[in-house]
Parts: C-alpha cells; structure tokens; sequence
C-alpha cells in the first residue's frame, strides 16, 4: 500500500515542474516499462498489482518492486484505464549535444510541437525509421510528459531528444536543412542525399520566421485531395518514409 506522501509525490510528476524537481517522470504499462529496464534509463521503481506478479520475474534484480493495490494504481495513473505496472524512471542529465554526431545521418528538428500525442507519435516514428535524433526548440512540449510517454510506446527509451536554441544552433550543425512547407518542392522529385535535418513546424503555425530563413530545402507533401493540411505526425511519418527510401537507392 501506498503512503499520502507517495502518492502524492507519484501524482505530482503529471506536472513539469515538480518533474524537474523531483529528476522523475512514469512510464505506463508493462512493455514500456521493459522497454525503460532494459535501456540507459535508470528505473527506479516498479509499482505493480499482484495480478501481474509472475511478470515482474522478467524483470532486472536490481529495481525495486513495490506490490500496490489497484485502488493505488487508479490514484498514480493519467490513464483512464489504468495498467498494471508504473515504471518510476529517473530523468538523466545528458551530455551537451555533439553536432559532429548528427552528420552522415538524417535527424528530425521540432520547431514548438505542442501536442503530447504528436510528439509521441513523432518519436515513435522516428524510432522505426533508425532515426537517433531530435532536436527540439526550448518550446517544444517536455518529453517526459505522461502523454507524450505513453504515444511513444517505449521508443523513447531508444531516441535521444534534444533542447535547444534552434536558431542559435541550426547554422552550426552545418548539414543541409530540409522545411516542411506548403509552398515547398515535391517530396517525389527531391534529392535528399544521405544527411541533414528534417524540420517540423508547430500544429497550427508552421515553421516559425527565425527558423524558416535558415532552411536550405523547403519540401512538401503533393495534395491530391482537398483536405487542408495533414496532422504534423502523420507528416512527419510520410516525410520519413521518403527520405528512407532515397537512402536506399
């Protein structure tokens, strides 16, 4: 059973704020949990119900188990069907981004993505591609929000996510800098090459001024339909999936 103060503390890290103050965030379920054990990531805890027991057998010696009661897994969890088993996982302090790193690659740049589902699904896509790196705007939601966990499905345990000045950084990675743009060119009819920086732009602004003047490509989805535009994940995906294609000619 669990204590007020730990629950409390374990609620608390919903937030950002008490996140960073705690160098803890929680990870939902029992395949993303594996996923966190078996990573860089340091987990902490594993708060489990009893049902699911036999299971945690799997798992590392050196986490600590804690059997809690569904009623507890109720009160921790952001889902409205809660899962068995919470990860307590701790927040690192990675190094400074090493620029050098990002070259002979493709790696996504994210320009104030604001929904935790997108950023999810953004890391998660970025996962099935090999791609190893995003680098985001300071701006950009926080990666370890329950949400944005949750949609990753365990990838962020394999993706390395980055904050940063985009405007102070971009020119000095030096890679050519693909923009998703509506007045781009064809995605079909370009030459990616085997390196640079894919930019998404926020849900309902695009690319943001200061960024757009520093994109050599700007590049575009070919409509057929009518719809307005596409969700940025769903972009992001489609966007991917070409330049993986270009790479294996």
């Amino acid at each position: 059973m669990l204590s007020k103060s730990q629950i409390s503390l374990l609620t608390s890290l919903q937030h950002k704020k008490f996140r960073r103050e705690h160098g803890f965030f929680l990870v939902e379920g029992y395949k993303s949990v594996v996923e966190f054990t078996g990573s860089r990531y340091q987990v902490d805890t594993v708060y489990h119900t009893g049902a699911i027991a036999p299971k945690m057998l799997n798992l590392s010696r050196k986490i600590n188990f804690q059997e809690i009661s569904a009623k507890d897994i109720e009160k921790i969890s952001t889902l409205k069907t809660p899962q068995e088993v919470i990860g307590l996982v701790k927040i690192p302090i990675w190094p400074t981004l090493n620029y050098d790193s990002l070259k002979q690659r493709f790696s996504l740049v994210l320009d104030n993505i604001q929904d935790p589902g997108n950023m999810g699904t953004i890391i998660r896509t970025a996962d099935w591609f090999g791609i190893n790196d995003i680098v985001c705007s300071e701006d950009t939601v926080d990666v370890y929000n329950p949400k944005v966990v949750q949609a990753t499905m365990g990838s962020l345990a394999r993706v390395n996510v980055h904050y940063t000045n985009l405007a102070q950084a971009l020119p000095q990675i030096k890679l050519p800098i693909f923009g998703a743009m509506l007045d781009g060119e064809n995605i079909y009819n370009t030459p990616f090459g085997t390196e640079g920086l894919l930019v998404m732009g926020n849900e309902g602004n695009g690319i943001s001024a200061d960024i757009e003047r520093l994109i050599t490509t700007k590049i575009t989805i070919p409509r057929a339909g009518h719809a307005e535009s596409l969700n940025v994940a769903i972009a992001t995906a489609i966007l991917c999936s070409e330049i993986k294609r270009n790479s294996m000619k």
